[in-house]
């Protein structure tokens, strides 16, 4: 388990920021699995769920960099729960996926040219003798305005995207699982980026003749 205990680049579990939320989160908890539950809503729903502004710059990815905002989107949520649970002694990996949304994506189709939301993150647990998967990305708040309930985590069963609205309707589809990782896998993320949304990367790299931001990468709904 020692490459899901120590800190990674990413996952940086070992940062003071990362630390100090963790204990506090969990104050007065001593419980493994209690601890998981409580930094799961503490995320889920203290972090706004905003996937129009993603910056690729390997610094912005970092969990302790997510501390300093207050919304973000699924690869920032799931990779601070890895890293404040790793601070605590928890094992924590994060698994990817490319998934598509049925509902409520209209202006992010819109910019990405398809409706497949790829690398979509998640977070994996070991807890009580078994890894359990969960999702903190959508918060409470969201989930009301369109029509779903809020994913629920007890530490026991996985806790993945939605496959259905209120009404019964489809809304998130899994059509590809990436694997799960120890930290966030920079180089294949980028390159399923590319691949997938081509567009983006030709207009910035179009704007930044010099590439100076190469990495950095904005979706803006305005």
């Amino acid at each position: 388990m020692d490459e899901y205990l120590r800190p990674g680049i990413f996952i940086d579990s070992d940062h003071p920021d990362v630390v100090a939320y963790a204990e506090k989160i969990t104050m007065g908890i001593q419980e493994n699995t209690l601890q998981a539950i409580r930094l799961y809503y503490a995320i889920r729903d203290g972090f706004k769920y905003f996937p129009y502004n993603i910056d690729l710059n390997p610094r912005a990815l970092k969990a302790s960099a997510l501390l300093k905002k207050n919304r973000g989107y699924c690869i920032e949520k799931a990779n601070l729960l890895a890293a404040a649970t790793r601070a605590l002694g928890i094992p924590a990996r994060l698994g990817f996926a490319i998934v598509r949304n049925h509902i409520g994506t209209e202006k992010l189709e819109k910019i990405l040219r398809t409706d497949k939301l790829v690398f979509h993150g998640y977070t994996e647990l070991f807890l009580e003798g078994k890894w359990v998967k969960a999702t903190p990305a959508f918060d409470a708040a969201l989930c009301e305005r369109m029509g779903v309930h809020p994913l629920e985590f007890d530490g026991k069963t996985d806790s993945i995207f939605q496959e259905s609205d209120r009404s019964g309707g489809r809304f998130m589809e899994y059509i590809h699982d990436y694997g799960n990782f120890p930290d966030i896998p920079y180089s294949k993320m980028i390159e399923e980026f590319r691949k997938h949304y081509p567009h983006l990367f030709e207009d910035l790299e179009k704007n930044s003749p010099e590439r100076k931001y190469k990495r950095v990468f904005y979706i803006s709904p305005d």
